[in-house]
């Protein structure tokens, strides 16, 4: 049987870096440093963490914005969006990304889905302690009828795998996707273990959403939260014209190797080759996604977080509630060891939450909510630094010799943004 289109081209290697980096950096409209409490030092040396990050050649696009006390203090793009993937020869035409260049974030997507959720229960149409049977009376089959939406939003509902199936038409058939899990039986009894839900929980939530209101998720959040902000983007998926301006990702460095591949086969259902590449297909950027497949940039995301930094207010308008942000935001659980990731995480109701030690958003980010995307986005905000950031990359490597220099610029984003 032949291997789909998206697969025809998997290689593993390196991008070309070239040596002069300015001719592929580009730089949006900044806020002078001072008015975020920072100096051009902080910045050049954020910056300069980035450039080492890119230089590893394992991202064809990084991009990345960092708000502080509510000022854009840097808000910059470096590579290639089109044309710089390991595959590609010295003569193939390449395209520069700029800051506007939309990116999928992949699982940093879940954070916008459970504030969706958790704008409907402030609206009164739902409640994150009800269950899902409750919305979807099909749903309660095999023992599933005690799985609530604080269940799904916190990783705790039990089927956190596809059963592996993770085929890109399964992927885009939302009623198909739906009766899979209607009729999946749970691996672990609902709220007893955490594991963590890398595809299915968004479906569950976005099926809820769609019978509470009779409307998908795109067009709620468009309505509801993205026409507050003014975001233009930041959406599920992009309309059919657009996909040719959405940044290619790229798998890059050496193969996945156990245990790391059985557990991207488990939580994904596909290898993390095989979602790097599939991405980029026009079918999986026109469909909704909703836990892998929101594509916006990295301002854009930035606004979101910062909104919610503000607990909820965005230019003197109120998107959320401020007691809303901090249910969303709030711990659920102690340190321990997700069983589908292995890594010792805490969870909020839809985001990842910071640490000392270890943690998605680098060291000393006890204060920090947000949310990773195929291990390779890092998007989140800090209440003790006032600082929002989002990092965009289109290169996907999992366990490679770049993990030195993103670690340190997480750690230099940290350390030149002390605690306000």
């Amino acid at each position: 049987m032949p291997r789909p289109r998206y697969l025809q081209r998997l290689r593993h290697s390196r991008i070309d870096v070239p040596d002069d980096l300015s001719t592929v950096t580009r730089v949006a409209e900044e806020d002078d440093p001072s008015a975020g409490g920072m100096t051009q030092r902080d910045i050049d040396a954020i910056w300069t963490a980035a450039e080492r990050l890119f230089r590893r050649g394992l991202h064809p696009t990084v991009q990345l914005c960092l708000r502080r006390n509510g000022r854009v203090v840097l808000n910059r793009s470096i590579g290639y969006s089109h044309g710089g993937s390991p595959d590609m020869t010295a003569a193939s035409p390449r395209t520069v990304a700029t800051p506007e260049t939309p990116i999928c974030i992949f699982s940093a997507s879940k954070a916008i889905t459970a504030m969706v959720v958790h704008l409907l229960d402030e609206d009164g149409v739902l409640h994150v302690d009800d269950r899902v049977a409750d919305y979807i009376p099909e749903f309660g089959q095999h023992g599933k009828d005690w799985i609530t939406l604080r269940h799904v939003l916190t990783h705790r509902a039990g089927i956190p795998t596809t059963g592996g199936r993770g085929d890109l038409e399964l992927l885009t058939d939302w009623d198909a996707i739906v009766q899979l899990l209607c009729e999946a039986e749970p691996v672990s009894r609902p709220g007893h273990r955490l594991s963590y839900h890398a595809l299915t929980g968004g479906w569950v939530l976005g099926e809820v959403v769609r019978r509470v209101t009779g409307k998908d998720l795109r067009q709620v959040l468009r309505e509801r939260i993205l026409e507050p902000l003014g975001i233009a983007r930041l959406n599920y998926g992009v309309p059919a014209a657009d996909v040719p301006l959405v940044a290619e990702n790229s798998f890059t460095g050496v193969p996945v190797f156990p245990p790391f591949s059985g557990i991207a086969q488990f939580v994904l259902g596909m290898s993390f080759e095989e979602a790097a590449l599939l991405s980029n297909e026009p079918q999986f950027l026109t469909s909704i996604v909703p836990s892998g497949n929101i594509v916006g940039t990295a301002e854009e995301m930035g606004r979101f977080l910062q909104m919610l930094l503000d607990e909820g207010m965005w230019e003197g308008e109120r998107v959320f509630e401020a007691r809303t942000v901090r249910r969303a935001t709030q711990q659920t659980s102690f340190r321990e060891l997700d069983l589908s990731l292995l890594l010792p995480l805490r969870y909020g109701l839809g985001f990842m939450l910071g640490g000392k030690f270890v943690s998605p958003f680098g060291p000393n980010t006890q204060a920090a909510f947000g949310h990773l995307g195929l291990m390779n986005i890092h998007c989140w905000a800090d209440r003790w630094r006032q600082t929002s950031v989002s990092l965009l990359t289109t290169g996907k490597p999992l366990v490679a010799d770049h993990i030195p220099a993103l670690y340190m610029l997480l750690k230099t984003i940290t350390d030149r943004t002390p605690r306000v």
